[in-house]
């Protein structure tokens, strides 16, 4: 019977650390989402242009450059 308990108790120990790391995420998800969305919308080139780099480089922060 004591081990029954125990595996019980551990049982609701998890159940709870689930539900509080939902509860973090769903309180914290829009700051998240909006934080890499605007990251994300900021890339721009020098002139504020949208960078497309060809294929094969990447954007570096100031031009397009290869991998």
């Amino acid at each position: 019977m004591k081990e029954a308990t125990g595996e019980l108790n551990m049982t609701v120990v998890t159940i709870i650390a689930i539900g509080a790391i939902i509860a973090f995420f769903w309180v914290m998800w829009p700051n998240i989402s909006n934080t890499i969305t605007n990251t994300w919308n900021s890339i721009s080139g020098n002139n504020g242009e949208d960078v497309n780099c060809p294929p094969g480089q990447y954007y570096n922060g100031t031009s397009c450059v290869s991998q």
